[in-house]
């Protein structure tokens, strides 16, 4: 709440009052800020240790010295770690007060600054929701205005998740130099974004795109040469200078400078004025790491805003602290008619010609990779843990303990979506802090998995059997006298038959079902081991719910079947002979593969249904980028900047196919020359063929492809670049951050073209010609462009030095040696067939069940009795235009009820209380845009109580918004004024769920919390 103005007028001295603003008066908003990386160069550790807990400490200390002062505080991570371990009591009281009065304002509120060209939307939203949980819980509050000043483009997703959050506007900093400039003389930095077609206005919000000087104070002052503005200096590390004097403090405000101050200021001021619609100025006060002062900060602030406002005829301006919202309720009361903005994004992004940031879209590909294995195997915990809280009230393990388990991966999940995280910017030790937090993390949750398996099996207790039903990302142990038993848990919400793969011993193996039925599996030699085998398991599982599989070696009559192994002659491919082309046919019911015997090279796919032949090869290329800057420009984390057209890599192709009757696997070794001793790149192609009696329509329909790639030479970029016969006039499609899809038509640029056309392709790229399609699914982020007509390009890796003095500085060379194994999921078909397909294939490819390994103590029961202990008798199923997104039990303690949470924390009530395991979060996506798909394009509706029956009796529901911070009833969102929508007032956004029966629209994320009947 904000104390009324009159009672503000006794602490303020006259001259910083709001005054009324006369006709072209500039009124500026300063907004006091320090810009914290969670991550970058320096660990959250060394960050902490060196300024961040200064900056909370002494901020809230200024802060209460001056009633005029104010302060924005961003990222949650940082605010929680100084509030849980630095803050004193006497601290936490004052922020309370601040909060109160609006003097600190939390903008985003979520526990990073999110990426948005290479973060999947799940990710962002799960982050989001941490740091609104944490807010609300302990302040009653929800922030409304984003402040995305840092992040490297931005995407059309973000703007939806933060409406959908209940925020009233959202600002966003970096795009293309040149659509800034442009936009900048037009005054069009301000617009109505739809960031979603299909949800358009319901889900609109207002953006502004901040000026040519971003984020940080403009530094230069005329009279000096340090920079001005930032009295505290440059934060040091290790540790924060003994006696207090940093580097570069601006020189402080006396009588002999400060109309000098005032002038560079004000100027500033009316420059930026000129390039917006009001005469309301944004004026950002601060930069990365700053406020770790905040004393030297405020006091001279103080006196220059003082000595501007007394002077403000002369000056033609007034100046005072503000909030982002205290600027973004300036601008709406002007009750302007705003331009709208359609579902466009702003990627990728340039600095200048040949400063195109498509680099980091690839870099650090195992960190990708980890990260979003983290994010798959927390989704399944989730509702693995939600289901047995609910199903099973008595059990034993310690459910506090549990949750706690949950947090960390949590926490280690959101902090990697950070903009210098997953992005693969940061250095070497910053990447080791993300990887290790999340190795962690998903110790805990698969420890929490395995022992939930083991409590629900009434398996002994004792460490041998505790220990080897934790997950070893390989294999079955090479035992024989025991039983081993693969558990397979299908974490999404439909029922899913495919392929688990168990790394064995033995080539005669027996797979069994619960009931000792044969299960169809194979069996052949790894490709990355001589020692040991793949066995394939075909599992067909209902949704949320996990099976058991006995695995035994033995020569039976019901073994696993074999793949048997032919090999191909490697074979020069720079001296192909094409008359004498001899072709290979790899087929199964949908797919015929065509391999040219005289290449060992891909040559074409024939699409089985329509009878469609596309000509289709695949090669690996290299770019060779510079590392020297006396040279030209350089490629880092952050650029992509190549010399020349991709270098083709390998001039002879080894083949390999394993066939047998589940699956073919088509190995290729791709070597630098035909004597060569060791591939550089490989390719491993399974087609699946599945059994009468299964339903094998996704299996069937997707080619697999696992990469090697790598240790790369330095300065190389390695792309696979897929060429066909589509004639798709060179444009592409990507996925927005795995929620919608952006159209990439192939831009002509006078320098870098072949960089400024590479976009991040999150889970989807696709290329098309009239009638077909070939679609791209993938497990990590990738940079993904279309060099030529019919041609997609992957880039799979980097490994870069360069002699940049910054970089080297930093420790931000990227220097990677390792090898990477992405995977990348094939589709070939009619629109119509691949747009159903890919939706679900991309979420099958992004959930792949999570398998265990152990020895359980039981037998095979009945049926009867297997029933009753296993999580798969109560399946939860959604119709497959939806996708449960979430189904957890956040733990939150607050209330639902925003008067009495806001009347708890007034009365200190929140600290005693425990976690809150009766509420549940659920989050259910409509997968389709409006008109994509005559059936699947339908709204759905759904009755929450039958689809959650398996978990028990559903007592009550309540929708909330995005992050569960707002009833939905209440959220009363600002509607801006645009010649779409001539009225301004307020937007509400859905219908409410009458008796828990929902009705679902085209990409409409809906979020409920759901109460059970008592335990």
């Amino acid at each position: 709440m904000r104390p009324p103005l009159i009672l503000l007028s006794l602490l303020l001295p006259f001259s910083l009052l709001p005054r009324a603003h006369g006709r072209g008066e500039l009124r500026a908003f300063v907004v006091a800020h320090s810009h914290m990386d969670v991550g970058w160069v320096y660990t959250v550790q060394e960050s902490m240790h060196a300024y961040a807990a200064n900056v909370y400490t002494s901020v809230v200390e200024e802060l209460m010295k001056g009633k005029q002062r104010k302060f924005i505080a961003v990222e949650q991570e940082f605010f929680r770690l100084w509030w849980d371990a630095v803050a004193t009591d006497m601290h936490k009281q004052q922020v309370h007060q601040l909060l109160q009065e609006g003097r600190l304002e939390f903008v985003i509120g979520g526990q990073v600054m999110h990426d948005e060209a290479v973060t999947l939307i799940d990710d962002q939203i799960l982050q989001l929701t941490e740091g609104h949980g944490f807010l609300y819980e302990t302040f009653g509050i929800r922030p409304q205005f984003s402040w995305h000043v840092d992040p490297f483009g931005a995407s059309a997703t973000t703007p939806t998740v933060f409406a959908l959050a209940g925020f009233n506007a959202h600002l966003i900093s970096r795009i293309d130099y040149d659509l800034k400039a442009d936009m900048q003389k037009n005054k069009k930095l301000q617009f109505v974004w739809q960031g979603s077609s299909s949800l358009s206005e319901r889900q609109e919000i207002f953006t502004h795109v901040m000026d040519q000087y971003s984020y940080c104070t403009p530094s230069q002052i005329p009279f000096s040469n340090r920079s001005g503005f930032y009295w505290n200096g440059i934060a040091t590390f290790p540790d924060p200078p003994k006696d207090g004097v940093y580097p570069n403090m601006s020189l402080p405000v006396t009588d002999t400078n400060i109309h000098l101050y005032a002038q560079t200021m004000v100027a500033n001021i009316k420059e930026r004025a000129a390039w917006f619609r009001t005469s309301d100025v944004l004026w950002p006060w601060g930069c990365d790491k700053q406020f770790f002062n905040a004393s030297v900060q405020y006091s001279n602030m103080d006196l220059l805003l003082d000595y501007i406002n007394k002077h403000s005829d002369e000056f033609g301006v007034t100046v005072e602290y503000a909030t982002v919202g205290d600027y973004f309720q300036a601008v709406y009361s002007r009750n302007l008619t705003w331009e709208i903005r359609d579902s466009q994004d702003f990627l990728p992004y340039s600095t200048e010609p040949f400063q195109a940031w498509t680099g980091f879209y690839t870099s650090r590909s195992t960190l990708k990779g980890i990260a979003r294995r983290a994010s798959s195997l927390l989704y399944a915990g989730e509702s693995f843990f939600t289901q047995y809280v609910w199903k099973h009230p008595a059990s034993s393990i310690c459910k506090c303990g549990a949750l706690r388990q949950l947090q960390s991966l949590r926490w280690a999940v959101s902090e990697v979506q950070h903009h210098d995280g997953i992005t693969g910017t940061e250095s070497p030790k910053v990447k080791d802090m993300y990887m290790n937090n999340l190795m962690y993390g998903m110790f805990n949750v698969k420890k929490l998995i395995a022992s939930i398996i083991l409590d629900m099996n009434n398996a002994k207790k004792n460490r041998d059997v505790y220990s080897s039903v934790y997950v070893k990302d390989s294999g079955i142990p090479g035992a024989t006298d025991v039983d081993q038993y693969v558990v397979v848990y299908n974490p999404l919400a439909w029922n899913i038959t495919t392929f688990v793969t168990v790394s064995v011993s033995h080539l005669a193996m027996s797979v069994y079902d619960e009931l000792g039925h044969s299960v169809p599996a194979q069996v052949q030699r790894s490709a990355e081991s001589h020692s040991t085998y793949d066995l394939h398991i075909l599992v067909e599982i209902s949704g949320l719910s996990y099976r058991k599989y006995n695995v035994k070696p033995l020569n039976g009559k019901q073994s696993a079947f074999i793949g048997r192994s032919v090999k191909y002659k490697r074979k020069d491919i720079t001296r192909a002979d094409q008359q004498s082309q001899q072709l290979l046919p790899v087929t199964n019911n949908c797919y015929q593969i065509l391999f040219d015997q005289t290449t060992n090279i891909m040559h074409s796919i024939t699409e089985r249904e329509t009878n469609r032949t596309v000509q289709l090869t695949q090669e690996f290329l290299e770019y060779h980028v510079n590392g020297d800057v006396m040279k030209g420009p350089i490629s880092d984390n952050y650029l992509f900047a190549p010399n020349a057209s991709a270098v083709p890599v390998s001039k002879a192709v080894g083949l390999e196919v394993v066939s047998g009757n589940l699956m073919t696997e088509i190995r290729q070794y791709f070597y630098s020359n035909v004597t060569s001793q060791d591939y550089i790149y490989a390719v491993y192609t399974r087609m699946y063929t599945v059994p009468e009696g299964y339903d094998g329509k996704l299996l069937c329909h997707r080619i697999e492809q696992e990469y090697s790639v790598g240790p790369l030479e330095l300065n190389r970029e390695a792309v696979l670049r897929t060429s066909t016969s589509l004639n798709t006039g060179q444009l592409l499609y990507t996925d927005s951050n795995g929620y919608q899809i952006q159209k990439r038509p192939f831009k002509a640029y006078v320098n870098n073209t072949v960089a400024r056309n590479y976009y991040p392709m999150v889970q989807t790229a696709y290329i098309e010609d009239d009638t077909t399609r070939l679609m791209l699914l993938a497990e990590r982020a990738h940079g993904v462009s279309s060099q030529g007509n019919g041609q997609v390009e992957v880039m799979l890796h980097r490994r870069l030095w360069n002699n940049l003095q910054w970089d080297l500085n930093y420790n931000l060379t990227l220097n990677d040696s390792s090898v990477v194994r992405p995977v990348i999921w094939l589709i070939l078909g009619t629109k119509a067939v691949t747009s159903v397909l890919y939706r679900i294939s991309g979420l099958a490819l992004e959930h792949r069940p999570v398998v265990m390994f152990g020895v359980l103590s039981d037998k095979p029961k009945l049926r009867g009795q297997l029933q009753q202990n296993s999580i798969h008798n109560s399946h939860v199923t959604v119709p497959p235009n939806l996708h449960l997104q979430t189904l957890s039990i956040p733990g939150w303690r607050y209330s639902s009820n925003h008067a009495e949470q806001v009347r708890s924390i007034r009365m200190g009530k929140q600290k005693e209380s425990d976690a809150d395991f009766s509420r549940v979060l659920l989050r259910i996506r409509h997968l389709y845009e409006v008109g994509e798909d005559p059936v699947l394009s339908q709204p759905v509706t759904v009755n929450l109580k039958s689809l959650l029956k398996g978990l028990g009796s559903v007592m009550a529901v309540e929708e909330r918004s995005l992050t569960g911070t707002w009833n939905v009833n209440a959220l009363k969102r600002w509607k801006w004024k645009t010649a779409q929508y001539p009225s301004k007032g307020f937007s509400n956004s859905t219908e409410t769920s009458e008796n828990c029966i929902v009705t679902v629209h085209p990409k409409e994320i809906r979020t409920f919390f759901v109460y059970f009947q008592g335990q």
